[in-house]
């Protein structure tokens, strides 16, 4: 079974069928995944420290394939590795759900750690 669309008019003012291998493609725009990707890291870090920056992402798409850089900030300490698996983890699921895009690389990058407030590293470093 082949889908047509009907919008397009062919001579004498009927419209025509176009088959869908004709009709052209939906191309992503790399800025379109990079906010996808964003939006989902804010997803997977949750609550954020008060002077942290929100997460951002630079996208490369190449064949269908979207390789993806995330940069965050994270409270410390904390299971930093845990946070970013899921941090990874998310941001594949929703570019694959929301753009049919294969992701095989999603790298994820800590450019800050904040202290958590009483921690006992507002008196100098701790070991």
């Amino acid at each position: 079974m082949t889908a047509v669309s009907t919008g397009t008019v062919g001579l004498g003012g009927s419209p025509r069928a176009v088959a869908a291998g004709e009709r052209g493609e939906t191309r992503i725009a790399d800025r379109v995944v990079a906010k996808i990707a964003s939006q989902a890291a804010r997803e997977a870090v949750g609550t954020l420290p008060p002077d942290a920056a929100p997460p951002h992402a630079h996208v490369a798409v190449r064949h269908d394939a979207a390789r993806i850089r995330v940069h965050i900030e994270l409270d410390y300490p904390g299971d930093i590795g845990g946070r970013c698996r899921r941090v990874r983890r998310h941001v594949v699921d929703r570019v694959r759900t929301l753009t049919g895009m294969a992701v095989p690389e999603v790298a994820v990058q800590v450019e800050r750690l904040h202290p958590l407030a009483g921690s006992g590293t507002e008196h100098g470093r701790t070991r």
